[in-house]
């Protein structure tokens, strides 16, 4: 499969996440402990996974699977890193306004095409790395709202501390995609196997979050696997499979692609998401979101196509003997 059909899908899937979502709430609030769609988002990931690994098993020669312990040991490290990066997330939000957080989050564009130099020592070149600031730029000038407004003010009046946990964010988003995608890389096994022990340890730090949130409650409602599936509907589940079926996609991206075009696929959703919402929920389009919408199809054009249909290449010019012998022979007898 080509790498923009997977990433198209999931621009498409990712932006109907929020979508659902928010067609999954009820009187604005949610009927179900939102904290157990990541988790049974997991398990279908891990389920599929096993599936498409069992078929590979069967077929001749079966698919490579390191299972030593040094090997294995590699993969809860993105769980860890994703940890961290929630709770830095909720630390952040203690000391900024939401819509100040959104357009802080947009560092993670850039920092994550600096960690893929420093990591994974792909180099880019000057138009890719203005290409990806460029997406940067269009990505937060789509949510920037009116300067009259006073949200526009709140950016800049927040502690040191929001700035400093924003950033801190932006570089734990980064470098939980970059080592997934060295983890990824790193040798040839099979994609399903490398996805069951990725999946195995996200499943068990889900499950461990439920219980903290039990304990915490000090088990009011009950433990959480006898209310786990409370107030779900139709629209829940659809939440759980695009949440499991965008993860599958990034796996894919990672293994045969690579950050920037998964970085370029969730902002392209960002700004699809918005359009849509103009459409489902009466979001009043502004100027910000049209010319956001092009800086980035720009930042798009300049990062993939091809460098000499962005230049103009100077021709080439003959020498000066080439020129000299093409002279016409009645030219040469007439001097």
């Amino acid at each position: 499969m080509r790498w923009y059909v997977v990433a198209s899908l999931l621009t498409v899937l990712t932006s109907s996440q929020g979508i659902l979502t928010t067609l999954s709430q009820s009187n604005g609030g949610y009927k179900y402990d939102y904290a157990t769609v990541p988790f049974l988002a997991e398990v279908f990931k891990l389920l599929v996974s096993s599936v498409f690994l069992w078929r590979e098993m069967q077929n001749s020669p079966p698919p490579k699977m390191m299972m030593d312990w040094k090997s294995v040991r590699l993969y809860p490290i993105p769980s860890i890193i994703y940890l961290i990066h929630n709770n830095v997330q909720f630390a952040t939000l203690t000391y900024v306004d939401t819509s100040t957080y959104q357009i802080m989050g947009n560092l993670k564009i850039v920092t994550t095409g600096i960690l893929f130099r420093l990591f994974l020592k792909r180099k880019l070149t000057n138009l890719q790395w203005m290409a990806i600031i460029l997406l940067a730029v269009g990505t937060t000038t789509s949510q920037v709202k009116g300067c009259g407004e006073a949200s526009c003010d709140s950016f800049f009046s927040s502690p040191i501390q929001g700035y400093l946990f924003g950033a801190l964010s932006a570089c734990l988003s980064a470098l939980a995609g970059v080592y997934t995608e060295f983890l990824m890389k790193k040798n040839n096994d099979s994609l399903y196997w490398q996805n069951v022990q990725l999946y195995t340890f996200g499943s068990i730090f889900n499950m461990g979050r439920l219980l903290m949130d039990d304990f915490r409650s000090g088990f009011e409602e009950g433990p959480w696997w006898q209310r786990i599936f409370n107030g779900y509907n139709m629209t829940t589940w659809l939440v759980v499979l695009n949440l499991g079926t965008t993860g599958l996609l990034v796996s894919w991206l990672m293994k045969y692609a690579d950050n920037i075009v998964k970085v370029y696929a969730t902002s392209m959703a960002m700004l699809l998401t918005m359009v849509l919402s103009v459409i489902l929920f009466n979001f009043k389009p502004t100027v910000q979101l049209f010319l956001g919408i092009i800086i980035c199809m720009m930042s798009l054009h300049m990062y993939f196509a091809p460098p000499s249909t962005l230049v103009d290449l100077p021709l080439t010019v003959k020498p000066v003997s080439e020129s000299v012998s093409e002279v016409p022979a009645e030219r040469k007898t007439d001097s």
